[in-house]
């Protein structure tokens, strides 16, 4: 271990604080998939006016596959962080991420969004986002949850400042010219903030710190590496149930716009301001649930993220009735879906590294994050189709109750570390 390792020129334990502030810019840039809602109406508008006519389904999958294709690329990319650093690999992803906006902006079909912004925007954003997160893991043995959850914070708040953004360009130089100035502006920051990650030394820890003794269900000694976890109850179980977390939550990220204007009937100006609004709970979701992780094990968060969930389906259920004046419900119960989907983006890679270890983090997590691709895809198609078939997303949250008492009940018996190695 180096005993003169620096960050900025400060002590480790100052500076790499510093790393989780660069992580989370980094992760803003990344999120801007989170703004998607705002983008459904005048991209609908935009293909009519070609003579194009796109249904609610079509207009859903290019947020459906640029997850999709997110998912993907992390396991893919595990590997090649540890051989050529988080700083090469963020470059690349942030790139590519980049132009799958800039060749969104030329799209003259939803199909030509599929392959620009759905495939290559999402490789690029899977390709980096493991990297500040893997960074924040290797650099607080100590606070885990925390960092994590710091690191991806701004991956959640994403939309506070891209949905209203996105509006006011999209209302003045069009949604096209929209696509274009944020693939540039993804590729300048995001290069610019990749240069100083580092991992820390192999063997380094925080000065004074002992790691302590594991507690049931909590953090343990076991190191596994991919191939071992995928033989544990445990992953299965993590996996099952962040599957159901993000279905829920990217289900209502990506139609929390049109329900606002179709269910609720609020104004689409007031609508677009929710979406921001809800950011801020999906961002405060990864430090808070990351906290609540460390102290309640990642078992006990998942079983309340679970009940919230449970929530507000049946608020919403019940702001969608008829005579109902839901504008209140509607804000609670998606600020509700919107802060869970934050608090399984903390829950699920820090009860990766307490379940299994980091020795083989990147590639490990990688395969549990394929449950937000899986929820990527099954959540926003299920509100399409809902949509098509009913005239109205009212329908979809029928299902999101009976997967979150699912979710609890699967929670309860296999989210459970395995034995450590003697």
């Amino acid at each position: 271990m180096s005993d003169d390792v620096k960050i900025y020129g400060m002590e480790p334990e100052k500076g790499r604080w510093m790393l989780v502030f660069l992580g989370m810019v980094i992760n803003l840039c990344l999120g801007s998939i989170y703004s998607w809602s705002v983008f459904v109406g005048p991209l609908t508008e935009f293909f009519s006016g070609m003579g194009q006519t796109v249904t609610a389904s079509q207009i859903l999958t290019p947020f459906s596959l640029f997850l999709a294709f997110f998912a993907l690329a992390m396991p893919l990319t595990g590997k090649y962080i540890e051989v050529y650093g988080p700083r090469k690999i963020t470059l690349v992803g942030g790139v590519l991420c980049g132009l799958g906006w800039f060749l969104a902006s030329m799209a003259t079909s939803v199909t030509w969004l599929y392959v620009a912004y759905g495939v290559i925007g999402g490789l690029g954003v899977g390709i980096a986002y493991g990297c500040p997160v893997a960074v924040a893991a290797r650099w607080f043995p100590d606070r885990r949850g925390l960092a994590v959850g710091l690191t991806l914070l701004g991956f959640g708040f994403s939309a506070l400042l891209t949905a209203n953004i996105a509006g006011y360009l999209i209302g003045t130089t069009g949604v096209m010219n929209t696509f274009r100035v944020f693939g540039i502006a993804f590729v300048i920051i995001i290069a610019v903030l990749s240069m100083p990650l580092v991992f820390p030394p192999s063997g380094w820890k925080p000065s004074g710190w002992t790691p302590p003794a594991p507690k049931p269900g909590a953090h343990v000694t076991c190191e596994c590496n991919r191939e071992e976890m995928l033989k544990s109850k445990g992953f299965y179980g993590l996996w099952i149930c962040y599957f159901i977390g993000c279905l829920a939550g990217l289900m209502a990220i990506s139609i929390s716009k049109p329900v606002g204007t179709e269910v609720v009937q609020i104004e689409a100006g007031l609508a677009t301001f929710l979406v921001g609004f809800f950011a801020i709970f999906n961002g405060g979701g990864r430090p808070v649930f990351g906290s609540l992780t460390d102290k309640l094990t990642p078992r006990n968060a998942a079983v309340l993220s679970f009940v919230l969930i449970a929530i507000a389906s049946v608020m919403m259920m019940m702001a969608a009735a008829p005579g109902s004046t839901g504008t209140y419900v509607y804000i609670i119960s998606f600020a509700l879906l919107w802060g869970c989907l934050g608090g399984w983006l903390a829950i699920a890679p820090t009860a990766t590294a307490s379940f299994f270890g980091t020795c083989d983090y990147p590639r490990c997590y990688g395969v549990v994050f394929l449950a937000y691709g899986a929820g990527a895809i099954v959540g926003p198609r299920l509100a399409g189709y809902v949509h098509d078939t009913t005239g109205s997303y009212t329908g979809v949250f029928y299902p999101v109750l009976i997967l979150a008492v699912i979710g609890i009940v699967v929670a309860f018996l296999l989210m459970k570390p395995p034995v450590a190695k003697e």
